[in-house]
């Protein structure tokens, strides 16, 4: 074994062991508590404290709160619950209020006494909020009395203090925290859509209590209630759907564990599916999901047979048979739940799949059996999705055969890049063949790759996988991907990193761009939530005058450099790019490839119930809601086709 000279070692003995006392810890190493530093974590601030007061409402105590971001990005939280305790803790000699606020693992979450089920796992929520936080305020009404403490960066400036006094039959708890832009050293803030979808489905998972979101920034103000729980979830998600059914509900008590589950059927392909722990939104699923997946797809096989739907020697639906236009919610509240991070994106328990297995199957086959329309409906739908998937598998295999996706052979018109790290790689897909000449002639060979599409690919919102694979446009892209479609998917075969949607500015530039963010949302989702996909931005103007050039992405860029010129707007030079294939080849290097220049808008999906019911207003079979949603927002667009 080969050693350093030992003047080179660092000192290591007890001395160098060091110990982060109090909430220094979450300052150091905030991935641990709240995910990072971006702006997921900068929201998943405000979920821990509103967390804990929809675990007062899932106590029964509490049934308003209210959320507000004021105009300096500050944040205050009220409920009407029972209000953080405030006496003296026996052992720590100290408030339970300061407790809660400053000691990590300090709560009324661990035990049985203060809480049946909560969201709090770890008993770090408020105190990493507070340790996180430039500045920290909470107020508590207990027994007819106001008590405050405040903080900076999780140290309290003075012991609990009584501040005034309240309604005896009043109580709660009113938080106010500002996020510490020593911790989140980004260009970052709150973003009203992200937490009104949040909100909305706490509401939804959490029936009869009323949530108001105020935004101070940009005045704008929304209140949830939902009398009728996560069966109105099921009915706003498919709200522009045709249904083959009405809406399938349960609500089970089992070992402890109360499930609630909702589903109906539509005449969509694509699935869509919910899955909620102790009303933490779970994203990546969890036993309860599986539970619940596998509950749905043995009632449809066991009802099949007994009221004899298909041959004798026909196989039993897959999974993916049972899937196909579901719309499903499960809610679980766990006494002791176990989450696979701080943040809660998985549910672990093993039990909970039993429990959910066994709630959903009795509730589904009673309603099976209860609604025979219903049940055939369920069936039909199952069978044609059956037939349509073997018919996408012979149509796979056909693409792999010919474009042979496993041994890399790649489409003829990709004009491909020299490194084959896809770490270093970018792939731009572009808008027709004159776009693609130049894209190929200003790229830098060694990384970017150009993929030119000829006219508008097949809409995919309105197809199901075998007729998506007979479309040769998309055939490219699968192809060049390298990532496969379907029960072959996986994003760990991708061939570029950064893949680069880049279309005109105009009608049928937003279209195209329209119907591939369409496309990667149905059938490859795994590449949007790895952030592999962006849009690129060109340049709308070229400003000309005397010697100065200069590029506009915007009207107000165009506009303010004119201003800046000082000169009259017909004594200079515009160029409006209609088309990327206008742009010379060096001009769209400068302007939209160079990295070192150019402009890249990420392709996120934030809120999956919000992009799923836009992509299927937008693009879907119904029409009437379509029209509606041009005829409300008709008057605001700007510059639809300049």
């Amino acid at each position: 074994m080969t050693r350093t000279n030992k003047s080179d070692n660092a000192s290591y003995g007890a001395k160098d062991i060091q110990v982060l006392e109090g909430l220094e810890a979450v300052r150091r190493r905030p991935g641990m508590y709240v995910g990072g530093t971006d702006i997921k974590a900068l929201h998943h601030l405000v979920y821990e404290i509103v967390d804990n007061s929809i675990d007062e409402a899932l106590a029964g105590f509490c049934d308003f709160i209210s959320v507000t971001i004021h105009a300096d990005s500050s944040v205050t939280v009220a409920d009407n619950g029972r209000g953080i305790p405030v006496d003296i803790h026996p052992q720590k000699k100290v408030s339970a209020l300061e407790l809660v606020m400053t000691v990590l693992h300090a709560g009324g979450k661990f035990g049985t006494g203060g809480y049946k089920v909560s969201g709090g796992l770890h008993g770090v929520g408020s105190s990493a909020v507070n340790a996180l936080s430039e500045w920290c305020r909470v107020e508590v009404c207990r027994e007819g009395k106001i008590y405050l403490q405040e903080y900076v960066r999780g140290i309290p400036q003075a012991p609990v203090r009584i501040i005034g006094e309240c309604d005896p039959e009043q109580t709660g708890t009113r938080t106010s925290f500002k996020f510490d832009k020593q911790i989140f050293t980004e260009d970052i803030d709150f973003r009203f859509e992200t937490l009104v979808a949040r909100f909305r489905e706490m509401a939804f998972v959490t029936r009869k209590v009323k949530i108001k979101f105020s935004d101070e920034r940009i005045h704008r103000e929304i209140t949830f209630y939902f009398d009728g729980g996560i069966i109105s979830f099921v009915r706003y998600l498919n709200r522009n759907r045709t249904t083959l059914h009405p809406v399938f509900y349960v609500e089970r008590e089992i070992e402890g564990v109360s499930v609630e589950a909702s589903l109906q059927y539509t005449d969509a392909f694509a699935e869509n599916v919910y899955s909620f722990a102790n009303t933490i939104n779970t994203v990546d699923g969890g036993t309860h999901l599986t539970g619940l997946r596998t509950a749905i797809t043995r009632v449809i096989n066991d009802y099949t047979r007994r009221n004899n739907l298909v041959k004798e020697n026909d196989a039993n639906f897959s999974g993916d048979d049972t899937r196909e236009g579901l719309t499903a919610i499960i809610s679980v509240k766990v006494p002791d739940p176990q989450f696979e991070s701080q943040t809660k994106v998985k549910l672990m328990n093993a039990e909970v799949q039993t429990v959910v297995q066994q709630a959903v199957a009795e509730g589904f086959a009673e309603f099976m059996e209860e609604n025979p329309t219903a049940g055939k409906a369920i069936v039909q739908k199952c069978l044609t999705s059956a037939r349509a998937r073997d018919a996408a598998r012979k149509a796979r295999d056909l693409v792999i055969r010919k474009s042979a996706l496993e041994s890399m052979t790649l489409p003829g018109k990709l004009a491909d890049c020299s490194t084959r790290d896809p770490s270093q790689s970018e792939l731009y897909i572009v808008e027709g063949d004159s776009a693609g000449g130049s894209a190929k002639q200003g790229r830098d060979r060694q990384f970017q790759a150009i993929l030119p599409l000829r006219g508008k690919i097949l809409n995919t919102e309105r197809a199901r996988l075998d007729k998506v694979l007979s479309n040769e446009e998309i055939k490219a892209m699968i192809a060049a991907l390298g990532v496969g479609i379907g029960d072959n998917f996986d994003v760990k075969g991708i061939r570029y990193h950064k893949i680069i949607i880049m279309t005109d500015a105009d009608v049928d530039g937003s279209h195209i761009r329209t119907l591939l963010l369409t496309f990667f949302f149905r059938y490859m989702q795994g590449i949007i939530d790895n952030g592999h996909l962006f849009i690129a931005q060109p340049p709308l103007y070229l400003i000309s005058y005397k010697n100065q050039k200069r590029y506009a992405y915007t009207e107000d860029e165009k506009d303010a450099f004119i201003l800046e010129l000082g000169v009259s707007p017909d004594k200079v030079g515009l160029q409006r790019y209609k088309g990327l294939g206008e742009m010379n080849p060096d001009q769209l290097w400068d302007t939209t490839m160079n990295p070192e220049n150019r402009t890249l808008l990420q392709v996120t999906v934030e809120d999956a119930a919000q992009a799923d019911r836009t992509f299927d207003m937008l693009m879907g079979q119904a029409v009437p809601p379509r029209n509606r949603f041009i005829q409300t927002h008709a008057k605001t667009v700007q510059h639809l086709d300049v």
